[in-house]
Formats: structure tokens, C-alpha cells, sequence
């Protein structure tokens, strides 16, 4: 049998009297520590609840051990096991991993379900759960605010909230947390090179520390002052918010320790086709004068004639692909644009004139 079990948001003192019946039958107890910070202390405490005769195995392991996971499944096959974690436990991807691999090896599993820090962060900050769009986590790694910052934008231009999970990792014993300043300078640093106004130091967030502890803290206000803020230790999570309902707006004000006015962040985005589309229509307007002021100074043939004819087919798209921006329609606005630009290169290559700058 293999049990996997959530701890909750309380750490040791949630565990529920039903986890902690099941725990005490188990021959060998696995705790997971690094999907969120245990500290010695309720290590301690835990071990003394499930096992206060020091009869049985509790292992406290490493990330790497359960993605091996081996010797968690070889052990369910015979005897009761269980596996503790953080929260509720199918929220890590690893765990439900593992938990495939133990149904498609026959195990039988039973999971007991608990308070997850995602959700419980939504409630307490008075957001709408179903305004959050994708989840994502960023790290000390440089490349990773590459995909975040592409996350906040594309959930932005749907209207969506953005949740970021901030890097936790336990380093050689040591608990290390992403401070949720320099996440925000990442992030700052990476909108000067792309310019799409997904995350600026006007943007709204809202900063919540060490959810479901007696020191909790839940801070919301712009950029350009959040981050000057001491979070002190985490773990930390950081909420970029999308479109806010009225009712979410007096939430934040009142549940949050609110330095800034709630903002509607989707005023400073625009959808990338949509971008494209006003980039590349005044460029392309632009090769369409050159080549008809070409033309008309040559003297005219059947050939000319066929460039005219080419030409007017370009305008055609360009039209188009305004219009298709107007309505709402920006993907089929890049595809006009692009024919136009197809058309009018396959006229430039024919009169040897350079269109684009």
C-alpha cells in the first residue's frame, strides 16, 4: 500500500487526526522537504507524533529521491508506506509522477488531500479563482524569466491574474528563498529589452510571504514600491494581477497591506500579432510608394503591367490586414501582412530594389 498524504499549510500542527492514524500503521514514512521549507523543530515534532517509540523508519528526502523513486514503489509492494508533503500532495508534478508509477506497477494508492498554498493564497488576498490564467515559477536561473515574464503577458492580454511561484530549494541543509525583490528586477530588467508592457514599475502585484504561518504578510501595490520592501524569509509567491472586478479591487484594499491604488494592468499590453501588425503596415505601405514610384518611371510594358497588377494585390492584403486588426482578428492580421510583405519581395527581387530597411 502506498499512501500519499498532505500536510497542509500548517505544517505539524495542521496534520489531521486522520493522517496521523494512517501514518502510525505505516511500516516506513517518507517526508518530502523541498517542495516547501519543514524546519528542524517540527521535524522533530513530527517524528515524535508518528513514531513516539522510535520503532518505525521516518526518512526525510531530497527531490532527486523520489524522481528516482524506486525504492518508495519497491517497498509499497509489500509493506504500508507513505509519503508526507507540503500542502496538498498532486500539486507537484513529481508526486503525481510517482503516483502513476505506482498504479501502472499495480501498488494500490490512497491519497488524503489537504490545504494547498495556491488556493488558500487566492482566498485570503480575495482574488477570483477563476481569473488566474497560468501558473509559473521563477528562479535565480537567468533563462527562467524568459518563459515568466512571456506568461505574465500572454494571461495579461486573456484579462487573467498571473501566480509566480518564487524559487525554494533546501542547499546542503540550507533553506534558500527567492526574494521577491530580485525576482521583480529580473523581470524589470528583461521588459527594457522587450517593451511589451507586461511587467514595468507601474504594474500592480500583490507579494504574499510565508502563507498559512502566524507571521503571513500580504503585500500589494506597483512595482516601484514593492520593490523596496523587506519580505523577510519566505516562502514567497507573487501575484501579477490581470483585469480586477470591483469586488476584487475592495478585497486588496482591505486583506492586503495596500501601499498603491489596484490597477488594471491590461491597459499597458497589446497582443503580440497585434504588435506585429502596426510594426510592419507602415513598412509595408512604405515598399508599395517606392515600387509604383519605380514604375511609373519606367516606360510601360507587359511586364510592368504584371508588377502593377502584383503590387495592387499587396495593398489588397495591407487593407486586410488592417481591417482584420479593427475587428479583432489580429492573427489574421500577421497572415495579410505577411502575404502583402511575400508579394512585394517577390516585386523587389524583380526590379533588384532593396525594399526594407
Amino acid at each position: 500500500m502506498f499512501w500519499v498524504i498532505g500536510l497542509g499549510i500548517h505544517g505539524v500542527r495542521g496534520i489531521s487526526f486522520n493522517s496521523l492514524e494512517i501514518l502510525n500503521n505505516c511500516d516506513l514514512v517518507y517526508v518530502e522537504r523541498y517542495t516547501s521549507s519543514i524546519t528542524e523543530t517540527e521535524l522533530r515534532n513530527l517524528t515524535s507524533l508518528i513514531d513516539p517509540d522510535e520503532k518505525k523508519s521516518v526518512l526525510f528526502v531530497q527531490r532527486w529521491f523520489l524522481e528516482d523513486g524506486r525504492e518508495i514503489l519497491e517497498n509499497a509492494k509489500y509493506k504500508e508506506v507513505a509519503l508526507l508533503t507540503y500542502g496538498d500532495p498532486l500539486v507537484a508534478t513529481t508526486h503525481v509522477e510517482l503516483l502513476v508509477r505506482a498504479v501502472k506497477d499495480s501498488i494500490q494508492v490512497k491519497i488524503v488531500h489537504a490545504a494547498s498554498g495556491l488556493s488558500s493564497l487566492v482566498g485570503e488576498t480575495g482574488l477570483h479563482v477563476y481569473k488566474f490564467g497560468r501558473t509559473v515559477t521563477i528562479t535565480s536561473e537567468p533563462q527562467s524569466v524568459v518563459s515568466v515574464y512571456g506568461t505574465i503577458l500572454d494571461n495579461l492580454i486573456l484579462g487573467n491574474h498571473t501566480m509566480i511561484l518564487t524559487e525554494f530549494d533546501n542547499r546542503n541543509g540550507e533553506n534558500f528563498f527567492l526574494d521577491p525583490r530580485a525576482a521583480f528586477s529580473s523581470l524589470i530588467e528583461y521588459e527594457l529589452q522587450q517593451g511589451s508592457h507586461a511587467c514595468h514599475m507601474e504594474t500592480f502585484a500583490v507579494v504574499v510571504s510565508r502563507i498559512g504561518t502566524t507571521n503571513q504578510s500580504m503585500f500589494s501595490g506597483k512595482i516601484r514600491s514593492l520593490i523596496s520592501l523587506d519580505y523577510g524569509l519566505g516562502p514567497h509567491t507573487i501575484v501579477v494581477t490581470g483585469f480586477l472586478h470591483f469586488s476584487e479591487i475592495d478585497a486588496l484594499k482591505t486583506l492586503t497591506r495596500n501601499v498603491d491604488s489596484p490597477s488594471d494592468n491590461t491597459l499597458y499590453v497589446q497582443n503580440k500579432s497585434a504588435s506585429m501588425v502596426e510594426k510592419y503596415v507602415p513598412k509595408a505601405k512604405d515598399a508599395v510608394r517606392r515600387i509604383r514610384t519605380l514604375l511609373e518611371n519606367d516606360s510601360p510594358t507587359r511586364e510592368k503591367k504584371r508588377m502593377y497588377e502584383i503590387v495592387e494585390n499587396s495593398e489588397c492584403y495591407i487593407e486586410d490586414a488592417i481591417r482584420f486588426l479593427k475587428t479583432g482578428k489580429p492573427e489574421l492580421a500577421v497572415l495579410s501582412i505577411g502575404y502583402a510583405e511575400g508579394l512585394l519581395d517577390a516585386v523587389g527581387i524583380n526590379e533588384q530594389l532593396e525594399l526594407w530597411d
